[in-house]
C-alpha cells in the first residue's frame, strides 16, 4: 500500500528523523494560514513556501502540482491551482504546505526489501533529486548498495561506512544516523519500501541570522505491506482509495482474494491452490482466464454475490467458470449466492458451475432448480466454459 508524502514523512518524524516542517491543506484557505506561519520563520532562507499536490503518482512538477508561492495570497492563488487539478487521472483533494528549500547539495537514500537475497537493502548515491532509474542507466558506479545483517541490523558501524560510501562529506554522521533511522522506520511499519529523494544539505538562517547547514529528508516515499496491516490498525486509514482500482476496494470490502487478469474466462473458487489449478486448466482446453479470484474458507452467499459482481465488471469476461471444494465452505450457501447474483446481474454471461464437498447435494438440487449449467469433474467445467465463451459446444 502507496502512501502519500506528507503520511510518510510523520512516519519518519515518528523515529527521530530530520524533516523539515510541513502542514496539510485540503482548501486554499487552510493553505493560506499555513503559508502564513511559514513565511513568518526566521529560519526561512528562501522566503517562499513550497505548495505539492498529495496524489499517488509520479511526474507532479511537470503536471503543475508543485509550486513555490512568495506570499501568503499566492500561496492561496497556487493551492487553489493545485486543488483543481487531475494528476494522470487522480483528483488532487490535499496539498502539502512547507517552507522552500534553499538546497546545497542532494542525495538518494532508501532502503527496501532485496527478495532475491532475502535481506533488506540500502540503495544510496551522491546524485539525488532524480530517479534513480535512471541514474542507475546512466552512471550504475555512483549507487551504494549494502544489505542488512538480519541479526545485527545496521551496527554504527555499518552506517558510518555507508555514509562515507555514499558521500556525505562532512555531514556523515547525520547521513549515519538517517539511515538507521530509515532503517527503524522500515521494521516499525512493516514496510516495503522507505525512499528519500532527495536527501538534501539545506542551508537555513542560526540564531543569529547566519547560513547554517543540515541534512534533512525533503521529500518521502515509503510502502507498506498490505499483510501486516492488521498489526498497525492506524495504517489502513492511509489508504488512498483515489489511486485504487474500484474492484480492489469491493474485494477488499467483502475480503476476497482478486487479481485481474487479461482473459475472457471468469473463474470464481475457494482456495488459493484451488483457483491455481483452476486457471491451468482452463489454458489445457484452450481458454485464458480472466481473474484469478479465491472467495476463501466458509464464504456466505453475500461474499459469493460480491464476488460475482466483481467478476461481470470485466466487460472481457465471455463465461463465468465456479469451481468450489466444500469443506469448511458450505456447497448450498455458495449455491445461493449464486443464484442471488444471477438474479442482479445486467449482462448475461453463460456461466458452468461445478461444486463437490460439504452440502453438495443440496447445491445441486438448488442450481438444477434454477437452470444453472453444471459439470461433474473441473475438465468437464473447463472445457465447457471455454466452449460457451466461444459459442461452440464442449
Amino acid at each position: 500500500m502507496k502512501i502519500h508524502e506528507a503520511d510518510a514523512k510523520a512516519l519518519l518524524v515518528a523515529q527521530g528523523l530530520p524533516v523539515p516542517p510541513w502542514e496539510v491543506a485540503r482548501t486554499p484557505t487552510q493553505a493560506r494560514a499555513a503559508a502564513v506561519k511559514f513565511l513568518a520563520d526566521p529560519a526561512n532562507a528562501t522566503g517562499k513556501v513550497v505548495i505539492k499536490a498529495q496524489v499517488l503518482v509520479g511526474g507532479r512538477g511537470k503536471a503543475g502540482g508543485v509550486k513555490l508561492a512568495g506570499s501568503a495570497d499566492d500561496a492561496e492563488d497556487v493551492a487553489a491551482q493545485i486543488l483543481a487539478l487531475e494528476i494522470k487521472g487522480l483528483p488532487v483533494r490535499r496539498v502539502l504546505v512547507g517552507p522552500a528549500a534553499e538546497i546545497v547539495t542532494e542525495y538518494y537514500l532508501s532502503v527496501l526489501l532485496d527478495r532475491s537475497t532475502k535481506r533488506l537493502m540500502f540503495i544510496g548515491s551522491a546524485e539525488g533529486g532524480v530517479e534513480i532509474e535512471q541514474v542507475a542507466k546512466d552512471n550504475p558506479g555512483a549507487i551504494v548498495y549494502e544489505h542488512v545483517d538480519p541479526l545485527l541490523g545496521l551496527p554504527d558501524y555499518a552506517a558510518r561506512e555507508l555514509a562515507f560510501k555514499i558521500g556525505f562529506g562532512a555531514h556523515w554522521k547525520a547521513g549515519a544516523a538517517i539511515a538507521k533511522g530509515l532503517l527503524k522506520t522500515m521494521l516499525a511499519n512493516d514496510a516495503d519500501l522507505v525512499e528519500i529523494n532527495p536527501l538534501a544539505v539545506i542551508s537555513e538562517h542560526g540564531a543569529q541570522g547566519t547560513p547554517v547547514e543540515r541534512l534533512v529528508c525533503l521529500d518521502a516515499k515509503i510502502t507498506l505491506d498490505d499483510s501486516a496491516l492488521a498489526r498497525h490498525p492506524g495504517h489502513e486509514a492511509l489508504r488512498d482509495l483515489d489511486a485504487e482500482d474500484p474492484a480492489d476496494v469491493e474485494a477488499r470490502r467483502y475480503d476476497l482474494t482478486f487479481i485481474k487478469l487479461d482473459g475472457d474466462i471468469g473463474c470464481m473458487v475457494n482456495g488459493a491452490g484451488l483457483a491455481m489449478t483452476t486457471m491451468d486448466l482452463v489454458k489445457r482446453a484452450g481458454g485464458e482466464p480472466a481473474n484469478f479470484l479465491d472467495i476463501g474458507g466458509g464464504a456466505k452467499s453475500d461474499r459469493v454475490a460480491a464476488a460475482m459482481r466483481l467478476i461481470l465488471e470485466d466487460a472481457n469476461v465471455k463465461a463465468i467458470l465456479v469451481n468450489i471444494f466444500g469443506g469448511i465452505t458450505r456447497g448450498d450457501e455458495v449455491a445461493r449466492g449464486l443464484i442471488e447474483a444471477r438474479a442482479q446481474q445486467e449482462r448475461d454471461v453463460p456461466m458452468v458451475v461445478r461444486i463437490v464437498g460439504t452440502n453438495a447435494a443440496e447445491a445441486a438440487a438448488l442450481l438444477e432448480a434454477a437452470r444453472f449449467e453444471t459439470a461433474a469433474t473441473l475438465d468437464e467445467a473447463a472445457a465447457k466454459s471455454v466452449a460457451a465463451a466461444r459459442g461452440t459446444a464442449a
